[in-house]
């Protein structure tokens, strides 16, 4: 990025008064300060801006985190999360060096301040139209209907569509594997929000559970070839029709780039849950859904592989679902099923869409 002076001056003078005037800015270690615009600024090489107030002289330092791959700092968000954090932190260490303010680039260069921020906020458009659950659970009192097939063939299709889109980065295939399992959003992090001893739970449970994942993260790692373009979070919730078998995403997760397996557990997960409330299997409308999407993704995209990678994704989508906490009114035995069909999944090498019962016992 080339930082001109201007915008400097202009960012500081926000933040201390108009009658600042910066006198020059230079890389750290160099000796010969820069008195106009710094080329190749963000990547690592921190500046020391000199400026004027008045009477008196001021300086302060300009830094920022190089883009790289890999260490948890992909996404830019996670360097505004690094950032963030350190300016509030910073000055609650004794001896440590203040954070005088944490700001941001936008698009035009300039620098913009976001030092005063207590919590962050999204503002989005309005979408008309109503989540894909209540779909589910008409569907598990009265079954389904044709516009209910529809509508499934277009959410496989969907997924075949974006998951088209591939990535050469293996770090970041490596980032959304050890996610899976160690993130707090996803199955370690849903395991620690589990009660101690739950009476649906042999002891020791979870723990086992926890080191079939690893063991699939590690089986896993090397196939950096099938990171793709993902939604990331899409379940029911995320999901509104409008008329027919028209629909609109919403709250994409956790990262762009992921595996095709996320996206298709986090729906087909809850053709289970909700069959699995009524009758402890796969059965009728939701049994017929459940096929359908599989063999119509399937065909769509040609994955192959998909079946053999997706027991980690299916046994995070489990836990979610068979959660006392998100899931408070489920039964032991509705949590019992929910778990022999996890596990039975972990130990299974390619996973048997079309005999998912056999994964209940």
């Amino acid at each position: 990025m080339d930082l001109k002076k201007e915008r400097v001056e202009d960012y500081l003078q926000s933040l201390y008064g108009e009658d600042l005037e910066l006198i020059s800015m230079r890389r750290m270690g160099e000796t010969i300060p820069t008195t106009g615009d710094v080329k190749g600024f963000g990547y690592g090489s921190p500046l020391l801006l000199e400026y004027r107030l008045g009477d008196d002289q001021g300086s302060a330092v300009l830094s920022t985190m190089r883009v790289q791959y890999g260490f948890g700092h992909d996404h830019f968000s996670d360097r505004a999360q690094v950032l963030i954090w350190q300016h509030s932190a910073f000055g609650n260490l004794p001896e440590h060096v203040r954070s005088l303010d944490v700001g941001y680039f936008n698009g035009e260069g300039r620098l913009v301040s976001c030092g005063e921020a207590q919590e962050y906020f999204l503002l989005m458009e309005r979408v008309e139209g109503s989540e894909y659950f209540f779909d589910l659970e008409r569907i598990k009192e009265e079954g389904v209907s044709d516009l209910d097939l529809k509508r499934v063939v277009a959410l496989s299709s969907y997924l075949a569509e974006i998951h088209k889109v591939k990535r050469d980065c293996p770090s970041l295939w490596q980032r959304k594997i050890r996610d899976i399992v160690g993130h707090g959003e996803c199955i370690m992090g849903i395991l620690d929000d589990y009660p101690e001893s739950p009476a649906f739970l042999d002891p020791d449970e979870l723990c086992e559970i926890e080191k079939r994942c690893v063991e699939w993260r590690w089986k896993l790692r090397g196939m950096t070839d099938r990171l793709c373009q993902v939604h990331g979070d899409f379940h029911p919730w995320n999901v509104m029709f409008g008329e027919g078998s028209k629909f609109t995403v919403l709250d994409r997760s956790r990262g762009e780039w992921g595996e095709a397996a996320d996206d298709i557990t986090a729906m087909t997960m809850n053709y289970i849950f909700y069959s699995v409330q009524k009758s402890r299997h796969l059965s009728g409308g939701l049994k017929d859904l459940f096929e359908l999407f599989f063999q119509n993704y399937l065909e769509k995209s040609g994955d192959e592989d998909l079946l053999k990678v997706i027991a980690p994704f299916f046994a995070f989508r489990a836990v979610v679902v068979a959660s006392p906490t998100w899931y408070p009114l489920l039964s032991d035995d509705v949590r019992r099923t929910l778990f022999n069909f996890l596990e039975n999944v972990l130990n299974d090498d390619e996973f048997d869409y079309m005999n998912l019962n056999n994964y209940m016992r």
